[in-house]
């Protein structure tokens, strides 16, 4: 099986660089890879950073593991050295990684959870932001994607109350070096315009 080979366990989050074969230079983590177009490119542009791809979906874990391995190969084929699979939610994995272990953190186009009662829900949380900076190195960065209004002014209002990250505006049109997804695709055509902000951790706020 596939996901076994790559299945990265909690165990190894206390030195999570280890559990790269070779061991990689830099270490990014992708919350809710979808169909993981963005984390598979990520993985192929940047062969010296490893990547800890995070997915709660199992039609998001097939999907992505359907683009690495041929039918029939699953306990054979050759996998991505510096990609390593989380398929839970990821917030217990920021909470066991290391202070200050992560180069970057991606956020791709969140579940908006556009009810009042679910917002506790979303990831973009003043209850994760503190965890997240915490495992973010000084000059790291967070990046985060969204098309929904919603959860567009919600993240606005977060990360305005928060000391954590350097916030410049976001960006109208997907920046370089985000490769893009099929998702994006969908809301673009559907009349939605995505919004896109790259964070960096400040040294100041601990």
């Amino acid at each position: 099986m596939t996901l076994p080979r790559l299945r990265f366990d909690l165990a190894q989050a206390a030195d999570p660089l280890g559990a790269f074969t070779p061991r990689p230079h830099w270490l990014w983590l992708e919350v809710g890879f979808g169909g993981g177009e963005h984390a598979l490119a990520q993985v192929e542009a940047h062969p010296r950073t490893g990547l800890i791809a995070c997915e709660v979906y199992e039609n998001g874990i097939c999907s992505l593991l359907a683009k690495l391995v041929a039918e029939g190969a699953e306990e054979t084929g050759k996998l991505p050295p510096n990609l390593r699979i989380w398929p839970d939610d990821a917030r217990p994995l920021i909470r066991a990684l290391p202070a200050a272990s992560l180069d970057g953190l991606v956020l791709m186009f969140p579940d908006p959870w556009p009810k009042a009662r679910h917002a506790r829900r979303r990831f973009v949380h003043p209850a994760n932001v503190a965890e997240v900076a915490r495992a973010i190195k000084p000059g790291g960065v967070w990046r985060i994607a969204s098309d929904d209004p919603v959860y567009q002014a919600w993240t606005v209002d977060v990360l305005a109350a928060q000391p954590f990250f350097d916030v410049p505006a976001p960006a109208r049109e997907r920046p370089a070096g985000w490769p893009p997804t099929r998702y994006e695709a969908k809301a673009v055509a559907a009349g939605r315009t995505p919004l896109w902000w790259e964070l960096t951790r400040n040294a100041a706020a601990r």
